[in-house]
């Protein structure tokens, strides 16, 4: 499986972590002692959220934008290259876009 093979539904979202970050003088650090990103790009969402009258929640993000998540939010997915973090979450984990 792929990301590119997924429909999240309803409020979800498929995004991808942003990359480890090198220190200030260039060094890349391991993951083992640093806090992974919350910082993702927005691969695929699910088509809203139906409220309690039946109307349909439109999302508010949309594919390609960077967002800002909870800690602890999401669901990993693990895909066949394993060369990206991906996790689904829900709309209402994404605390903004980034600009």
């Amino acid at each position: 499986m792929s990301a590119n093979h997924m429909q999240p539904l309803g409020d979800k979202v498929l995004i991808k972590r942003a990359n480890a970050k090198k220190s200030q003088s260039g060094i890349l650090l391991p993951e083992s002692v640093q806090e992974k990103s919350r910082e993702a790009e927005v691969v695929a969402v699910g088509l809203g959220k139906y409220d309690e009258q039946g109307k349909l929640r439109p999302m508010h993000v949309k594919v390609g934008d960077c967002i800002l998540f909870s800690s602890y939010a999401g669901t990993e997915v693990k895909t066949e290259d394993e060369q990206a973090e991906y996790l689904i979450i829900s709309q209402d984990d994404i605390l903004g876009v980034l600009v």
